[in-house]
């Protein structure tokens, strides 16, 4: 301090400087204008000064001077030295150093003649003083102010009391108890009781005090007294004394303090007579009191709760001592004048001075008190009357007015929304609870908070102004949260107030709502006692009622349920959530006792369903991590049956889901789920019986009639507010994208540690409720808001990242919906009734919708792929539905009569009265009406559909590459991806497949498609989830429908197949052009493509079985359950089947049951079809050695896993190889072919089986054959399926005896492929004569084309099966990678390459019988027909019935002349076959031999090759002349067959029953009449 005022250098200098710095310091500092501080600072510099002189740095003499001259700046400057001095004397005394205090005495002695000594005798110490000589003693000078002060301050002022006379005092209460009525003033009065004081001596203290006793009595006279008080009497302490000495005498034990004395001390407090701080001291209980009190209340109210939430129940004796203890209290309730007090203030409208009293107490302490709450409410009444005028009553309403208090000092009342921000928001906040003591003020404030609402509501406000109001609206909400609610809580099951509320509630947005409800659930119970004993208390009465609700109580239960909700429904419904998750089946019963409950409550309902989902603690799968818990499912399947039954907002649960999608967590869509299936009556299940999947293909009535199992009615209102709030809230088309993207999430994002069987039910659950909403929104939605929502495909695609399938899901109903609205609007602008020009305008609409969405598409894939595919197809693909492609009108039909049969029930009922029979005779006579309505609609526009779709067919498929890659991305982007996405995609995609064929589309290989959909279904099944794996299911069995029906009728197939581009075998690089006969399949061979197809079905499921895996099993057992109506037909696949299914049965009843009830329900179902199952030689016609023998994979067995190697690489051959080769066969003789195949199988058969190699065992099994030749002919219409013909034994000898010689022999068979040159001019040479024998032939009547067929066909097989090339024609979905050359030219080359032959070497055959297990049915026996050759073969049925007549005699006697006949046939088709090989040669030109080169193996130009060609041909021309001998067993596969074939070929003959029999008979009734 010193350096700062006195530096150090002017004590130094203070001689030169020193001192005249110091006096102008002073002087400055004593002229400032800030009185305060230039006196501290004075005091400080003087202080700094005389401390030096103490401290022996400056001399006393020279400082005695200087405070000298001091003197005159200020005349109080003695006075602020005498300041210094006392504070010095204080640090000196306390001093050590003696001469410190000496340098004092000497400075102040120094001082003592410009210093007043009266000043120094204030303000120092007495020992000071007696050491400076100013006083005598310091001991007596002590003594004497003890006695002054105690005269000042502690006597009194004794009145003499026998001179006070009564008379006075009694005069004194005459004049205060006088009427006031008059013109009597307090001025008045006052006059009088002085005069009285005066004349009889009265103590003023004791008329004060009758004043205020009087006062008290007369307590409504406050005008009067209030202003008397104030003027006899301004010291507000003896006011205070006498009141709290009042107040001290009510404390006693039986005394009670009066409500008047309360308010004397209110009054004064109000008018400020008296403070509240004075008179608070004297009250009782103490504050510390009151805060032990509310602790002791809470813990005894938690005891309480406990105990109600014991289990054990409380004995009498407990009980009463209980009650005992209830009643002492409420006995020694204390008196507490505090609370009184504060009514006091609260009823006079002092809201200052209690809400000062309140904030000294715990909360809601004073307003726990009746008295006070009602005090408080009746204030709040006062204060918020002129609003709730203005703004709050309800129309009609009148209301009774309130007085206004005459205390001017009360709260202002409020005349706008903003005045309630001034007190009447802190009065509920005080009053929390409690409101609950007043429900007519519960209303007005809640109908306060609606007129607010609806100003804050409407638009056009200034930021000011919205600023203002968004403040108000949050006090409204914490009034609703620490008032509002709490308050309704402590309300006996007011319902009225509970709708009320609602009222107000429905204003806000769910996400205030809700917060609101959290608050009151989780906190608000815990913040007062009363709460927390009423928590207790509605626990306990829940769990009575919810142990005897039943179905059979449900109405008085709900009651019960409904009184305990309205008041406290947060933690009703908490429990029965509760109780539900653990019993699923108490779900009916609550749902249907919820019927009483409020608005608000329902509100509450859907907030505790939607904590209990999300609830943190809960897992939502089960221990073993394979399945959802069943808590979920129960609360799923509540939100379904709550939402629909009850008018509940939707918006919070559905915006939950949305943001567990956002997480990327699935599990919560089981929700959504059901409350889309509850309240649109959208059913998803896989599980869909023929008739609801019939019924689901027509229109919105036909499909809720008949599409879903629970027959869902009375879904208009609840689908209305599900798509009200999808659309409000804009969550329609987020949860449509999330859910697709949430698919791929399931497997990549989410189920990394999940369980494989988990993941899967995710993923199905995922898409199971996306197919569900989707289907919603577009049953429900209007065009409108359905085309505003959802982007384009390309958008979709390429923006959402949506799966191609979900977005073509999602966008089908815009296109349909824009289609229909563009041709309304063409009808409207030319009108026309023509049927055809009706067609033309929705082909244009349809051109005008769609070509926008063909631009779309080609951003989706790659542009490769539209080298083969149209976008126009693409789109017309996954625009389509089955809606558009059929009628059902079986089942509108079967809808129809249902209706029908209802209405004549109610009317043969006589309990129903009639008016409700007329209503329900009204309802099924309108759904009849609206179900034939629609039914018309769908046939006209399934008949547009069909139009347009002609039209387009032409340009659908343009086939760049090869047909083969066309189906590859057909099947690729198409048909497997739409086919697993519904049921009823699943049954669209084999339609529309068959629609294809139907509309003769180019380009398409109907064949082809459907042999790459049944050759190898291993990787797609082992793809597949569970639901998939039943749509795949549907799929593969609608597809065998078809087969099937073909297969079963010749008729039906030539009608459908017979002449179609679809069947074509050869395709010609120039184009179809009509269909050229030769090039057709044939009705028996396709049979032998069925056969194979059912084979190669058995040998993927067989497959899929044995691998062990899980999800193998579980997809191909599903699988095999769907196809079972088409699959097996032939009884020794369905025996391997039913062998390997027994198996799992066994290996899977401990390990995994699901997979053991899956084979176990599988195994009977397929028992039960063993009746309908048929040997192969009845499923396609063979004869029975020669068929069951041949192929090696055949005899092997579909159930066997060790294949051979070779049998691997060729199973992946596909049809189009047999189309080619079967086409050639076609055009070739048919007699050495079947020639061929006997020998094959006889050699085989020998070889194979251990057969005596002879041909009296043939002749033998020909007889059996023959006995049973009616009834084969009479089954050879019957539907078949795949056959293997020899048992399982059989199989396996075969294999391993074939298995090695097929790899041996692969190569020298590869070489014959190239025909030598030699050979072919020998072909030229014998050209002549075939074309001469060709024209005796057809004129003799002889059908020459299945002869050409037939000799073609052998060497077609030959050369086809000893060829390295397998082309991409691969019929297997585990096709190897497509080739780049075009399957067109490779087949020409192929053609060419086997028509160089003019005489066909039958020994192939038999190497590839032994080469070739696996396709070795197709290779052989895959004839395809020609139009021409289905006529023989009727001709050939009508001739084959009639020697049937005939005796077995006549054929044997015939057999002779046959095989000369055949011989002759045979050398007569060699020569056309090398004249049409010349033909087609110059045809196709000279390039075949490179491309031929390419596709043929390394060998097969080999000299070698070429010379055994020759050799065999002219062996096998030359044994054709010769007689059957018996055939040589040859385990290789043998190089001189040629002789075998034809004895094979005339044994055949015998031994044909079906079939090929009948064109052999009739090649033998004419060769007899010629």
């Amino acid at each position: 301090m010193a350096t700062r005022i006195i530096p150090a250098d002017w004590i130094k200098n203070w001689e030169k400087s020193g001192k005249h710095e110091f006096v102008q310091l002073c002087k400055n500092l004593a002229y400032k204008t800030n009185h305060d501080s230039t006196i501290k600072d004075i005091q400080a510099a003087l202080y700094e000064l005389c401390w030096h002189v103490i401290q022996g740095n400056f001399k006393l003499d020279l400082s005695a001077s200087v405070l000298c001259d001091m003197m005159d700046l200020r005349d109080d400057m003695p006075s602020i030295l005498a300041d210094v001095f006392s504070i010095l004397d204080i640090e000196t005394s306390s001093l050590e150093e003696k001469n410190k205090r000496d340098h004092y005495t000497q400075l102040v002695g120094a001082c003592l003649f410009f210093v007043p000594d009266a000043i120094l005798k204030e303000r120092l110490d007495p020992e000071t003083l007696e050491s400076l000589g100013l006083i005598k003693q310091a001991h007596q000078f002590n003594q004497k102010i003890v006695k002054i002060k105690t005269k000042l301050f502690y006597k009194q002022q004794k009145f003499n009391l026998l001179r006070e006379e009564n008379e006075g005092y009694a005069k004194l209460i005459t004049e205060l108890g006088q009427d006031l009525s008059g013109n009597i003033t307090s001025h008045i009065v006052l006059e009088s009781i002085k005069s009285l004081i005066g004349c009889f001596n009265l103590d003023p203290n004791r008329v004060l005090d009758i004043i205020l006793e009087v006062y008290e009595c007369r307590s409504d006279q406050d005008e009067f007294f209030l202003p008397l008080i104030k003027s006899y009497m301004c010291e507000p302490l003896t006011l205070c004394h006498i009141l709290g000495f009042k107040f001290k005498f009510n404390q006693e034990p039986n005394e009670e303090t009066p409500t008047s004395l309360y308010h004397i001390a209110a009054a004064l407090l109000h008018h400020n007579l008296i403070e509240l701080e004075d008179i608070y001291v004297h009250l009782m209980p103490l504050d510390a009191s009151i805060v032990e009190e509310h602790k002791r209340e809470i813990t005894e109210a938690k005891q309480i709760a406990r105990k109600l939430t014991m289990v054990v129940v409380p004995s009498e004796k407990t009980e009463d001592k209980e009650r005992e203890k209830e009643e002492e209290k409420n006995d020694k309730a204390p008196d507490n004048q505090k609370l009184g007090l504060l009514e006091a203030l609260l009823r006079i409208g002092d809201w200052h001075h209690a809400q000062s009293i309140m904030d000294q107490m715990p909360s809601f302490y004073a307003t726990s008190h009746k008295a006070i709450a009602l005090a408080l409410c009746q204030l709040l009444h006062l204060t918020v009357e002129p609003l709730y005028r203005r703004a709050g009553v309800p129309k009609g309403a009148k209301g009774c007015l309130l007085r206004p208090l005459k205390n001017k000092r009360a709260p202002r009342p409020a005349e706008s929304f903003e005045d309630l921000r001034r007190d009447v928001f802190s009065m509920l906040c005080y009053l929390g609870p409690h409101l609950s003591h007043d429900p007519i003020l519960f209303a007005k404030i809640v109908r306060l908070g609606k007129g607010f609402m609806k100003e804050y509501q409407s638009e056009g406000r200034n930021d000011h102004i919205k600023d203002k109001m968004d403040t108000l609206l949050s006090c409204f909400l914490s009034i609703a949260d620490q008032v509002l609610l709490p308050s309704l809580s402590l309300m006996e099951c007011n319902a009225c107030m509970s709708e009320e509320l609602w009222g107000l509630f429905k204003l806000f947005p769910y996400q205030h709502r809700y917060r609101l409800y959290g608050q009151w659930k989780n906190e608000t119970y815990t913040s007062h006692p009363l709460l927390v004993k009423v928590k207790a208390q509605t626990v306990d009465r829940a769990k009575y009622i919810m142990k005897r609700l039943t179905k059979e109580n449900v109405k008085p239960s709900g009651r019960q349920i409904g009184k305990l909700s309205h008041s406290n429904p947060t933690i009703l419904f908490d429990y029965i959530l509760s109780q539900i998750q653990w019993y699923d089946n108490l779900i009916g019963p609550v749902v249907d006792s919820l019927k009483y409950l409020t608005s608000l409550n329902y509100d509450v309902m859907a907030y505790c369903i939607i904590e209990a989902l999300a609830n943190p603690e809960k897992e939502k799968m089960k221990h073993d991590d394979t399945t959802i818990s069943s808590w979920l499912q129960s609360l799923a399947s509540l939100c379904g049956a709550v939402f629909r039954k009850y008018p509940i907002e939707l918006a919070g649960l559905l915006q939950y889901v949305t943001n567990t999608l956002k997480a990327g967590k699935s599990f919560d869509l089981l929700i959504l789920k059901e409350v889309v299936q509850k309240m649109a009556g959208i059913e998803i299940t896989d599980e869909m019986t023929s008739e609801q999947m019939e019924a689901m293909t027509g229109g919105e009535q036909l499909k809720a009639e008949g599409g879903y199992f629970g027959q869902i009615r009375n879904t208009k209102k609840s689908s209305q507010r599900l798509k009200d709030a999808l659309l409000d809230h804009d969550l329609a088309l987020p949860l449509c994208l999330l859910m697709a993207q949430q698919r791929n999430g399931v497997v990549f994002l989410e189920g990394g540690e999940k369980h494989l069987k988990l993941v899967g039910k995710l993923y199905d659950q995922c898409h199971d409720t996306l197919v569900q909403f989707g289907g919603f929104l577009a049953s429900n939605l209007s065009t409108e808001d359905y085309i505003k929502r959802v982007p384009s495909i390309d958008i979709l695609c390429n923006q959402f990242h949506t799966p191609h399938d979900a977005a073509f899901f999602l966008s089908r109903p815009m296109y349909g919906h824009q289609i229909l609205s563009k041709y309304d609007e063409l009808k409207k602008a030319e009108k026309s009734n023509r049927q055809q020009q009706k067609v033309h305008k929705y082909v244009a609409a349809c051109e005008l919708v769609m070509s926008p969405v063909h631009e779309a598409v080609v951003s989706l894939h790659p542009p490769r792929v539209w080298d083969d595919l149209r976008p126009q197809f693409y789109a017309t693909f996954w625009s389509l539905t089955m809606y558009d492609l059929a009628v059902p009108h079986n089942a509108y039909d079967r809808e129809v009569k249902k209706l029908q049969l209802q209405v004549q029930v109610i009317e043969e009922n006589p309990d129903v009265p009639m008016n409700k029979k007329k209503k329900e005779k009204e309802r099924c006579t309108a759904l009849q009406e609206k179900l034939q309505e629609e039914e018309k609609k769908q046939l006209e526009h399934v008949q547009r559909v069909l139009h347009r779709l002609k039209l387009e067919k032409d340009n659908w498929l343009l086939a760049k590459s090869t047909k083969n890659e066309t189906i590859t991305k057909f099947l690729q982007l198409c048909l497997f991806p739409r086919c697993i996405f519904s049921a009823i995609d699943a049954v669209y995609c084999a339609r529309f497949v068959e629609l294809v064929h139907q509309q003769k589309t180019p380009n398409f290989c109907t064949l082809l498609c459907y042999d790459r959909v049944f050759s190898d279904i291993i990787y797609t099944v082992a793809s597949c989830t569970e639901n998939e794996s039943r749509r795949y299911g549907r799929f593969l069995c609608c597809m065998l429908e078809t087969v099937t029906r073909w297969h079963s009728d010749r008729a039906v197939y030539e009608k459908e197949c017979g002449n179609y581009p679809g069947f074509l075998t050869i395709f010609r690089a120039t184009g179809f052009d009509g269909g050229n006969k030769a090039d057709q399949l044939d009705y028996e061979n396709f049979r032998h493509v069925v056969h194979k197809w059912h084979y190669k079905l058995t040998k993927a499921s067989v497959h899929c079985l044995e691998t062990g895996e899980y999800t193998h099993i579980r997809n191909i057992l599903i699988v095999l359950t769907k196809i079972l109506p088409c699959y097996p037909k032939v009884l020794n696949l369905g025996q391997a089947l039913e062998c390997r299914v027994h198996k799992i049965c066994l290996e899977e009843k401990e390990k995994r049951p699901d997979l053991y009830a899956l084979a176990m329900g599988y195994s009977g179902q397929l028992k039960g079809r063993k009746a309908h199952m048929v040997p192969e030689n009845e499923f396609h016609h063979k004869e029975q050695p020669v068929r069951s023998a041949t192929p090696v994979s055949q005899q092997n067995g579909p159930g066997t896993t060790a294949k051979p190697a070779t049998n691997a690489s060729k199973t992946e051959e596909g049809v189009s190889e047999d189309a080619d080769r079967a086409k050639d066969k076609s055009q070739g003789a048919a007699k050495p072919a079947n020639k061929a195949n006997s020998t094959a199988a006889k050699v085989t058969t020998s070889n194979g089986n251990g057969a005596p190699n002879s041909t009296k065992s043939i002749k033998e099994r020909d007889d059996k054959e023959k006995s049973g030749k009616e009834k084969k002919e009479k089954k050879e219409k019957t539907p078949g399926s795949t056959l293997e013909t020899k048992g399982e034994s059989r199989r396996e000898k075969q294999r391993d005896e074939r298995g090695a010689g097929g790899k041996e022999e692969r190569a020298p068979r590869e070489g014959k492929e190239k025909t030598p040159k030699a050979d072919r001019d020998k072909q030229k040479a014998e050209e002549k004569s075939n074309k001469e024998d060709n024209k005796a032939k057809t004129g003799n009547g002889e059908p020459k084309e299945p002869s050409r067929e037939r000799d073609t066909g052998a060497k077609e097989s030959k050369s086809k099966e000893k060829g390295g090339d397998r082309s991409a024609m691969s019929g297997s979905l585990k096709s190897p990678v497509p080739r780049l050359e075009s399957a067109e030219s490779e087949r020409d080359h192929k053609r060419r390459k086997l028509e160089t032959h003019s005489s066909p070497s039958h020994s192939s055959s038999v190497k590839d019988n032994s080469n070739e297990p696996k396709d070795s049915a197709s290779k052989h026996h895959i004839n395809y027909n020609s139009v021409a050759r289905s006529k023989s073969r009727e001709r050939e049925t009508d001739k084959k019935e009639s020697e049937n007549t005939r005796g077995r005699s006549k054929e044997k006697k015939t057999d002779d002349k046959d095989r000369k006949d055949r011989k002759r046939d045979h050398m007569t088709t060699d020569r056309e076959m090398s004249l049409e090989s010349k033909r087609r040669k110059d045809e196709n030109g000279t390039n075949s031999s490179n491309k031929h080169s390419k596709s043929a193996s390394p060998c097969s130009g080999s000299p070698v090759s070429a010379d055994k060609e020759k050799t065999k041909r002219s062996k096998s021309s030359s044994k054709e002349k010769g007689e059957s001998a018996k055939p040589e067993r040859n385990s290789s596969g043998g190089k001189k067959e040629s002789r075998h074939d034809k004895e094979k070929s005339d044994k055949k003959e015998k031994r044909d029953s079906s079939g090929g029999k009948d064109e052999k008979k009739h090649h033998k009734s004419s060769d007899k009449h010629r």
